[in-house]
């Protein structure tokens, strides 16, 4: 590869696995020193294990201020500086219908999936304010972007992701910093391997009839994080196959034979 991110420093959170693994392992691939986090410190370590002196894990919930502040701390003690941070953390919900849903799970996703967003960004965000700017990437998902039934608390948390990195983008542009989306859709991961038919969804939704993998992700912050994306701040990229372009050709083309019969 051409080394994208030669001397920098990176955060990706829920770094031991699926997206933030993928992610984790192309930066440091492309030359960034990385720190990265999650829940799960036996994995974690593993990872960090295989990298070797570019990468390291610091156990850390997102949902938790001073975790999430001695994680910077932590990134910049250990490399230097910090010049890209990839808040890919989260977490799924309850697939109950509206009139059936107990909001337990609420609380819980709101935390991870949006304070820690929010938490992450501001904390990065003031040392590179004060270090020549930055770039943060913030994960959402498809589910912020096209409606649908269940898992509302998801929803409803990935779809604020976007409200705030579209609002923190402007105000932290006098800083050079970048604040950028990526919503990704039918992404093999652990958080939907088993969950549901993932093959026939993509089949009657997505145009490119290919399933995306945690890698496709990764690239596109790749792309965000480095240097080649110094006029785009403030977008939502989705990795979707197409998903929220439109339905696949033959879709279509089955309800125009339908409608001629």
């Amino acid at each position: 590869m051409a080394h994208e991110l030669d001397g920098k420093v990176a955060i990706v959170t829920g770094g031991a696995s699926g997206i933030g693994q993928a992610t984790v392992e192309l930066f440091v691939e492309e030359g960034a020193r990385v720190v990265f986090c999650d829940l799960d410190a036996e994995r974690g370590n593993e990872l960090a294990a295989k990298l070797g002196p570019a990468a390291a894990f610091k156990q850390v919930d997102v949902a938790d201020t001073d975790q999430v502040q001695d994680l910077v701390d932590f990134t910049v003690a250990q490399f230097g500086g910090l010049h890209a941070l990839v808040n890919n953390a989260g977490i799924g919900g309850s697939f109950q219908r509206f009139l059936d849903y107990d909001f337990a799970d609420l609380d819980r996703v709101m935390a991870v999936n949006l304070y820690g967003v929010m938490i992450g960004s501001q904390r990065a965000a003031r040392h590179m304010a004060q270090n020549s700017g930055g770039s943060i990437v913030n994960v959402s998902s498809i589910a912020a972007l096209k409606p649908g039934a269940g898992v509302l608390a998801y929803r409803a948390s990935k779809s604020a992701v976007i409200a705030v990195s579209k609002s923190i983008a402007i105000d932290l542009a006098d800083f050079g910093i970048r604040v950028n989306v990526i919503a990704p859709a039918h992404i093999a991961t652990g958080m939907t391997s088993g969950s549901y038919d993932m093959q026939s969804i993509i089949r009657f939704t997505q145009p490119l009839q290919r399933q995306g993998t945690p890698e496709d992700v990764a690239n596109a912050a790749l792309y965000l994080a480095s240097d080649r994306s110094a006029q785009v701040t403030g977008v939502v990229l989705p990795v979707d196959g197409g998903t929220t372009t439109g339905p696949p050709a033959g879709q279509i083309q089955q309800l125009l034979r339908t409608r001629s019969q």
